[in-house]
């Protein structure tokens, strides 16, 4: 379950006659994705720290194998700097970047990208606001222009505006009855309490109904800034030619962004929330705390979490599913925000099954707690994160350019995922013990919805 209701709007239909140049190019477009899907993650990941003539920096993967540039960037803030009445407002004005921007009302614009064979989009979460571009090198000079545009100048024109709002308003009324999107959503009112992650990141009817024009071009304003952003590129573009790239974009933002200081969150551990729906399934979620990506003690916990619940192999899912059959799925994640990191478990029963789905989930939690993992599950645990891990975050250009922003916001460096292996062998079966009990000792928070009789 997924407490974030951030939004991806725009979608690139790979469709149309050959002959339209749209077409060709967007094909071309997937072709070259698909070549670097099968290039990059089989050679070691190269990254070079690029610092523009105007001090933007980026991380570059640079690879001429195809003609195609994929870059990510991220400014800190998001949903969580929503001012009080005007939740949802992020996530309005990423969804109006390419509805718009300088001289180019939404339709001049979106035929731009598509002319170009660019991709481009925007999203919010709960502590960023994340775009992303891909595009043919030999296109490269006039989609970056597009880029700055979107980047500087949106319009926020009044008609785009209003059809997008009512577009998330529609999405907003149809979850209204839904019963997981109810029960997330009161979920995370009564884990986060005031905090602005108990805030849907889409808003309410209402507050989006109080947003004008001028709050998005003042939000976007006080959030788009030099000091909040960080970057990352693959593809066929050399450092030096980064360095330009990123000043045309970004070299005319403010230095430094107007954030609203937000404090950590603090978890209402020991609280049950249960909601009743007429479904045919009840669903459980548990929450246990977890620790930031930068701690120390970080791989313990990545390990443990993995022997739990984070596989097919682990605990969690033989004790469910496989020796009583309780569950199709079951799992447990870490999630880790700027203000908050917690551990999930997460799984779906029969009404009549879900007493004995919380029994065996609590047995396996305080095993683990009071015994940790035995050195077989370690073992297994290091060799699968370990080799699993190109898959899950170096499979595309555009994965690549993610796990770039990913790794710079955690604050890790460029070296990171050389060393990771090594990172990973040098947990010891003690400290992953220490960890599980630190951890999993607490009183979780849980979340029971679904038939009353569950």
């Amino acid at each position: 379950m997924n407490l974030s209701m951030s939004n991806f709007k725009r979608a690139f239909p790979l469709c149309g006659a050959l002959h339209d140049a749209r077409a060709v190019a967007g094909l071309l477009a997937a072709s070259f994705t698909m070549l670097i899907v099968c290039t990059l993650p089989a050679r070691a990941i190269e990254i070079q720290e690029v610092v523009s003539p105007k001090g933007i920096h980026a991380w570059l993967v640079e690879d001429n194998s195809v003609p195609l540039v994929s870059m990510r960037f991220s400014f800190k803030g998001g949903a969580s700097q929503d001012p009080s009445g005007k939740e949802g407002i992020a996530n309005l004005m990423t969804g109006l970047f390419d509805e718009g921007a300088g001289d180019l009302d939404s339709d001049a614009f979106q035929e731009r990208i598509d002319n170009l064979g660019a991709e481009m989009s925007f999203s919010a979460s709960q502590d960023s606001v994340s775009g992303g571009v891909r595009m043919l090198a030999e296109n490269r000079d006039a989609a970056t222009d597009l880029v700055a545009l979107a980047v500087n100048e949106p319009r926020f024109d009044q008609e785009a505006i209003d059809r997008i709002r009512q577009q998330i308003v529609a999405g907003i009324e149809a979850a209204q009855r839904n019963p997981s999107t109810i029960a997330s959503r009161k979920f995370a009112e009564v884990l986060y309490g005031n905090h602005p992650y108990a805030r849907d990141d889409e808003g309410t009817v209402k507050s989006l109904q109080s947003i004008s024009r001028d709050d998005l071009a003042n939000f976007h304003r006080k959030n788009f800034a030099r000091d909040k952003l960080t970057v990352g590129v693959v593809g066929a573009i050399n450092a030096k030619d980064l360095g330009v790239m990123l000043d045309r974009i970004f070299g005319d933002l403010p230095a430094s962004a107007e954030l609203v200081p937000v404090p950590d969150a603090k978890l209402a551990l020991g609280t049950t929330t249960s909601l009743n729906f007429d479904m045919p399934q009840t669903s459980i979620s548990f929450v246990y705390p977890a620790i930031p990506r930068k701690d120390p003690e970080f791989f313990a916990a990545y390990l443990m979490n993995h022997i739990l619940g984070g596989g097919f192999t682990s605990r969690l899912y033989n004790e469910v599913r496989e020796k009583r059959g309780l569950a199709y799925s079951v799992s447990s994640s870490m999630v880790m925000h700027d203000h908050v990191s917690e551990l999930m478990i997460s799984t779906a029963t029969r009404p009549d099954k879900a007493q004995d789905s919380l029994k065996i989930i609590r047995e396996q939690v305080a095993a683990m707690a009071n015994d940790g993992p035995t050195e077989e599950e370690l073992a297994a645990a290091k060799s699968f994160l370990k080799g699993s891990y190109a898959v899950n975050n170096l499979d595309s250009s555009g994965a690549i350019a993610n796990t770039l922003v990913s790794l710079q916001e955690a604050g890790l460096p460029s070296d990171y995922i050389d060393k990771r292996s090594e990172l990973i062998d040098a947990v010891t079966l003690d400290q992953v013990k220490a960890i599980a009990w630190k951890l999993l000792q607490a009183e979780p928070a849980i979340l029971i919805y679904g038939p009353a009789q569950s």
